[in-house]
């Protein structure tokens, strides 16, 4: 790849060829736990929080109503910090001037002026804060950024989005890299086996919430093997993609011998989010979007087609590893990522923990650098799926310039379909794994308390 081509699929501020694609699909603000006064005291006070979207500042609060409202973060008047706000219920007021904006970013008063300019005037008439459209789902505040003449498209309906409250939970990290290494490293089914190897497998008992802990549907002569000894014994998986119209379906085999195969089902959904299976009855949706060209908060939705969600222990897992209130990760490049190399020569291919297998993908992002500089790689076979997207990516990038729509999920009549999309992780019969996974996603979506059916697969 030329460093020109780099930039291009990398760089997302404001009038940037990727930021005015990315623009155009909904991205995720903030966690609707994050103005819960139990995780973060200050919002019994203020509910206002400054963010940085796609390289842009932005103030996130709610009023005394319960609606949200996204503006930039200037105040029009003469570009004081907006996260600063009064927040007085109606509205934010600005503490320069008093001017106040309520959450459609309406100019409500302008009190430094003379009598006659005061509320109602023209001048508090004609003044505007940009305010963004907002949707709340699955407990995420989500915006989208496009162009103010244009109206955004339906908001997706996808498994996470579908599921009762009762049966998902939100969480998020930041990691100190760009979006795309932060993504790719989601869809490349091969990493599996090498970065996250554990040499000794857990019990199967203590397998709730974490990755590869758990076991993969199906059996191995009435032997039910964790995720992570199928990883580590046979780490060559041969991986397909598949064209869909949010994105990509990724499978990965691995023969484990002649009447069985081990058959991963992942998705990469455009541009920037993946899902893949959990466990046999849950699924990670992962977002990646970026907060400016060098930093990312991931959200994770993990979506449940069995049990309710056990979201006091799931998030206390998550929190182990995390700092409130920024969800800024405890470990990084400051601590080598809590690197131990003791560890890495007994139990852990990597050295980095068992606990948190979020550790080992930041690992593998961040030491890329703060922006992978992809001039320098040499790709392989097993980095089909890696290939594909990026082709997607400057396509889509080169349409939206030539004034095309954008892909995927942007485009109304695909975002309003009803997709999962589905995922597996489970021991098949070698000759009949196809149809022996999506019976297993049929049958799993059939038994859901929830209402999981979809179209027609045609559709």
């Amino acid at each position: 790849m030329r460093a020109a081509q780099n930039e291009r699929i990398t760089r997302i501020g404001p009038g940037t060829a990727c930021g005015q694609l990315m623009r155009r699909y909904w991205q995720p603000v903030a966690l609707v736990d994050e103005f819960d006064p139990a995780l973060d005291p200050r919002m019994a006070l203020r509910a206002v929080k400054a963010v940085r979207i796609l390289g842009q500042d932005l103030v996130l609060f709610r009023d005394a109503a319960g609606r949200y409202g996204l503006l930039d973060r200037d105040c029009p008047h003469r570009g004081a910090d907006l996260s600063f706000a009064r927040h007085e219920g109606d509205g934010l007021r600005c503490p320069f001037h008093g001017w106040k904006f309520d959450v459609a970013g309406r100019c409500l008063e302008t009190p430094a002026e003379p009598p006659v300019e005061r509320p109602g005037s023209a001048l508090a008439a004609r003044v505007r804060q940009r305010s963004y459209p907002l949707a709340v789902h699955a407990g995420i505040v989500f915006g989208w950024f496009g162009p103010e003449d244009e109206a955004p498209p339906p908001f997706p309906a996808l498994d996470c989005f579908a599921a009762p409250a009762s049966h998902s939970f939100a969480f998020k990290g930041l990691w100190q890299c760009n979006w795309l290494q932060a993504f790719e490293v989601g869809i490349d089914p091969a990493h599996a086996s090498y970065l996250h190897r554990f040499f000794v497998d857990a019990s199967l008992d203590d397998a709730y919430g974490r990755q590869f802990r758990g076991a993969s549907a199906g059996d191995i002569g009435g032997e039910r093997w964790p995720m992570t000894r199928v990883m580590r014994e046979f780490a060559q998986p041969q991986i397909t993609v598949e064209p869909q119209p949010y994105g990509m379906r990724l499978t990965a085999l691995r023969r484990l011998s002649e009447t069985l195969t081990h058959v991963r089902v992942t998705n990469a959904v455009f541009p920037h989010t993946f899902v893949i299976p959990l466990s046999e009855t849950m699924t990670i949706t992962q977002m990646h979007v970026p907060v400016d060209d060098t930093r990312t908060y991931w959200y994770a939705l993990f979506t449940s087609f069995a049990e309710p969600v056990d979201k006091a222990a799931m998030r206390d897992q998550r929190l182990a590893a995390i700092s409130l209130p920024d969800y800024v990760p405890r470990s990084g490049r400051h601590d080598d990522w809590g690197f131990d190399a003791r560890e890495q020569a007994s139990r852990t291919y990597l050295g980095m923990g068992e606990s948190d297998i979020n550790l080992h993908d930041q690992w593998a992002c961040e030491s890329m650098g703060a922006i992978q500089d992809r001039t320098r790689e040499h790709l392989g076979k097993s980095d089909v799926a890696i290939i594909a997207n990026r082709r997607a990516l400057f396509a889509a990038i080169d349409a939206v310039e030539a004034g095309q729509p954008p892909p995927g999920l942007a485009q109304p009549a695909i975002a309003a379909c009803r997709i999962g999309p589905d995922t597996v992780d489970g021991i098949a019969p070698a000759d009949g794994w196809a149809s022996w996974w999506q019976a297993a996603v049929a049958a799993r979506r059939a038994a859901a308390p929830w209402d999981a059916a979809l179209p027609d697969a045609g559709a």
